[in-house]
This record gives structure tokens, sequence and C-alpha cells, in this order.
């Protein structure tokens, strides 16, 4: 895994690398992620598509964070493929920076359901919802990436949840090794400040950061994504067994392993 140092995300890498458990390793330029990508510069989309062969973008903002922010730069690239996949329930206007406001109802009704799916862990709680709520985005999220004739990109707002997941899932069916699918998903921890100034300077974001002020409460930690995947383990099987259910079959899991291991 390396960072992608882009003028306009802060949050962007290449998983590349990552080890496998038989010894392999993940190949470059197959998978990145990152944070929002409305911010992207010409030098950064020339990285992006010259450098990294991007050619697919699986967004998995909610429709109405997409509608606020309105097309990226990457929208005008013929070239890239655009895809959405929204993991969230689409309702209200909730991102992933938190929830809405907290007098509303249907906020404290989906609340409670969340924390009622795993008390011990509100994130690991959320994560559960994602699969819940939405299994057919998660399912032709990891399809695409799958299919991508070039470097597929996965990314949301911050980078780190929803995209967290599904790169987690994508690394799992590829055989990549627990702690190093962890250690991926808490990387995005590193450069929280940055992520967090990003959006707070956004009127799509800042609003609902604005109810969590510490930076630290979003930060990813390690705990979340190993208790997740235990979760995923214990109620479903684990995740290939999830996404089977959900049809995603051992043809997907074939292509997807021969896209990311090359």
């Amino acid at each position: 895994m390396h960072w992608l140092e882009l003028e306009g995300a802060v949050n962007a890498r290449d998983v590349g690398g990552l080890p496998t458990e038989d010894g392999g390793a993940v190949a470059e330029r197959r998978l990145l992620r990152s944070d929002n990508l409305q911010g992207l510069t010409p030098r950064d989309i020339k990285v992006l598509v010259d450098d990294f062969g991007l050619t697919t973008v699986v967004d998995l903002r909610g429709t109405p964070e997409v509608t606020k922010e309105g097309p990226g730069p990457l929208t005008s690239v013929e070239s890239v493929r655009h895809h959405h996949y929204s993991v969230l329930p689409e309702s209200g206007g909730t991102t992933d920076a938190t929830a809405d406001d907290i007098s509303d109802a249907l906020y404290l009704k989906r609340r409670q359901r969340t924390i009622e799916r795993f008390p011990d862990d509100v994130m690991t709680a959320l994560y559960l919802g994602y699969l819940e709520d939405r299994p057919e985005s998660i399912v032709g999220a990891l399809r695409t990436i799958a299919g991508a004739p070039g470097a597929a990109l996965v990314h949301c707002a911050a980078g780190k949840d929803r995209t967290g997941v599904v790169t987690a899932f994508a690394l799992t069916v590829a055989g990549v090794r627990r702690d190093a699918v962890i250690a991926d998903y808490a990387a995005s921890g590193e450069r929280i400040h940055e992520i967090l100034d990003r959006l707070r300077a956004s009127p799509t974001y800042a609003p609902d950061l604005d109810k969590r002020p510490d930076d630290d409460d979003h930060r990813p930690k390690p705990e979340t994504m190993s208790l997740f995947l235990g979760e995923v383990g214990r109620r479903y099987g684990g995740v290939v067994t999830w996404l089977d259910a959900h049809g995603f079959d051992a043809a997907d899991v074939a292509e997807l392993r021969g896209k990311l291991l090359g």
C-alpha cells in the first residue's frame, strides 16, 4: 500500500503490495481508494489516468451527497466510467460524516436500529448496516472493480468508512491477510485531520461534522475493522459466504481475485 500524493484529495492510496495468505501480494495499479474527488486538479487527473491507468470510479456516496456536491472534475474525462452504489439508506440528507439532526424522528429511529445491531461498538454496527440495508450495492461495487478494464478507484466522502468496508471485502476475497486488511483500513487515521478539514470546507458535510467536532471521534481504529470482520464471520460465515448468499458466486470471486492479484 502506498499513498497517492494528490493536490485535491488527501486520503488516496493504491492498495497494491498488500500481502496475501499464500505469500503473494495485491498487484499495483488495480485498486485505488480515496476520499471525495470533487477537488481534483488537472495534474491529479493526469496522474490518475495516465500514470495509474484509471478507467473506473466506484462512488459510494448517497444520492443527497452526489446531488449537493455536483459533478466532479473526473466526470468530464471520457475514458473514465462512473458507477454509483450508495451503501446508506436513501432517505434524508445523510452523509458519512455523521448523521442528520438529532431532533429528527427518522434519525432517532435509524440510530436506535444501528445500535441494536451491535451495542458494543457503534461503528461496527454502522458497517453491519451497510450489509443489511444495501447488499446489492456491496455486490455491485465488487463486480465493477472486478470488471474494470484498468484501475478502479473506490471513494465516498472521507474515504474511510464506506470505502473501508468495500475495500476490506475486496481484499478479503483476494486472500489478503487479515492483519493487512485491518492495517489498510486504519491507515486513514494517519490523515484524519486533513480529511476532516476538507470536509468542513464543504457546505454538504460541515453541518454534520459540527455535531462531532473532536477529530479523534472520526479516526478509524483497528479494533473496529477487527470486530466487524469477526461479526461477519460469526453471523454469516465470513465475507465470501455472505457474498455468495447475495449472488456473488464462485465465478465472481475468481474474477475479482484475478483482477487484484494479476
